[in-house]
């Protein structure tokens, strides 16, 4: 329990802004709560890569408490926030108690948007949890095992035909990790599925892929992605999503596995606080990370809408996060000085895109990179920003066994293994219809 005689900070959410806020107030004279409804923090860079059988989720995972052990100004709570009740300065729970704060820190980040036709999402996965990617590996390995023994012609071609909307760093990662899953990763497993039997289209809106970086990248991206067998319909025009494939430009596309890709929006943190909020739902903030100009409560990564210098609005990445979480925990460490820390400033280090095996795209502004160099770069980067000596270790040595067999040995399908499908009902109502035999 926070000491009352002491300032007590609570932290909503625990991914890469939220842990940044924590670390950065172990040396703070204050007591910290960390709340979350899972109770690992998640490396969502790589999610893609458990959803395409390259990792498995305990790679890219840690438990909270583990990470926070050394820690002893801060507890964890596992629970749901409701809202916020900024008059009297607490958080509203779903198992505990209401939980009063002097200062409060909400990262809570981004779930999928799919721009107003949410009846698109059964049939339209995207990725941000591991539930999500751990379904999304099942429906393409389960889309494979269907093909291998479907007779009809049409429907195992929409069987095998993967179609992911969306051409920033997401849907770029997924085509490039599907077409090196289903044309080299598992086509010598089967029988009656070659490496080329599978179809994999990347759908994006705009003209370009990673409108976020330079067109020479782009160009270079398009063309690797090409290179691995990938189809890109640019200018896509995407108008329905149901459970026969994908409509883009008028034309249907027979497909059984979709990935969303496209867009994200905001947590409910907007609805709790009762501010201004941007079309992404993202919490209006001044300079200082403030919502309403309140300085009692910072808004943080995919959360916040917060602009540069220039007046362009930071992206939603992990080292936007990482950087405003420090800011926030410096700001408080500067107000029990008696101080106040100057406005936010964001340190662009740069962006890194990879498309596939050996195959990757990096950003620093007057400098880039591409191919196996910006590949390497971008393996260093994120093995080093994982949580833990043994994940570093283990997806390091994972990463280097698939670079050398083209290997995935993360392809399990779990879940239920009897589809309600006609046959599968009939053979249970005549099961029923079975006369019981007495012993």
């Amino acid at each position: 329990m926070p000491n009352p005689k002491r300032p007590h900070v609570v932290i909503i959410g625990a991914g890469f802004g939220g842990l940044a806020a924590a670390k950065g107030l172990e040396r703070a004279d204050v007591d910290i709560t960390v709340i979350d409804k899972r109770n690992h923090h998640l490396f969502q860079p790589l999610l893609y890569q458990v959803a395409t059988a390259g990792l498995s989720p305990a790679d890219i995972a840690s438990p909270i408490r583990h990470i926070l052990r050394k820690q002893a100004n801060i507890s964890v709570l596992l629970d749901r926030v409701y809202g916020i009740d900024r008059e009297k300065k607490y958080v509203i729970l779903g198992e505990h108690d209401p939980l009063a704060y002097d200062w409060l820190i909400i990262a809570t980040g981004a779930r999928h948007s799919y721009f107003g036709n949410d009846a698109w999402e059964p049939f339209a996965r995207g990725i941000k949890t591991i539930e999500d990617a751990t379904q999304v590996r099942r429906n393409i390995l389960m889309a494979l095992e269907r093909a291998e023994t479907e007779p009809d012609p049409e429907r195992r071609a929409a069987l095998l035909t993967f179609v992911i909307i969306g051409g920033g760093p997401t849907g770029v990662e997924m085509a490039g990790a599907i077409a090196e899953l289903a044309r080299k990763s598992v086509s010598s497993d089967f029988r009656n599925i070659g490496a080329h039997s599978s179809r994999i289209i990347l759908l994006q809106r705009g003209d370009r892929l990673l409108p976020s970086f330079p067109e020479k990248l782009s160009a270079k991206t398009l063309t690797a992605i090409q290179k691995l067998g990938a189809e890109v319909q640019l200018k896509a025009n995407v108008t329905d999503i149901d459970a026969d494939g994908v409509t883009a430009n008028n034309v249907k596309i027979p497909s059984k596995t979709v990935i969303w890709a496209a867009g994200v929006t905001a947590s409910r943190a907007s609805e709790w606080l009762d501010c201004g909020r941007d079309t992404a739902g993202r919490v209006q903030v001044s300079t200082r990370l403030h919502p309403m100009n309140d300085p009692a409560i910072f808004v943080i990564g995919d959360t916040a809408a917060c602009t540069d210098g220039n007046g362009l609005m930071l992206p939603g990445v992990a080292p936007v996060a990482k950087q405003q979480g420090e800011y926030a925990a410096k700001a408080i460490m500067a107000h029990l000085r008696g101080r106040e820390a100057e406005p936010f400033c964001y340190k662009n280090y740069g962006n890194l895109a990879t498309i596939g095996r050996s195959q990757a795209v990096a950003d620093f502004g007057r400098f880039q990179l591409s191919g196996f160099a910006g590949w390497v770069l971008w393996c260093t980067a994120h093995i080093w920003f994982l949580s833990g000596f043994r994940n570093r270790i283990g997806v390091g040595i994972t990463w280097l066994w698939s670079y050398i067999t083209f290997e995935r040995n993360a392809r399990l399908i779990t879940g239920d293994f009897a589809p309600d499908l006609p046959a599968t009902r009939e053979l249970a109502a005549h099961l029923k219809q079975r006369p019981t035999v007495e012993a």
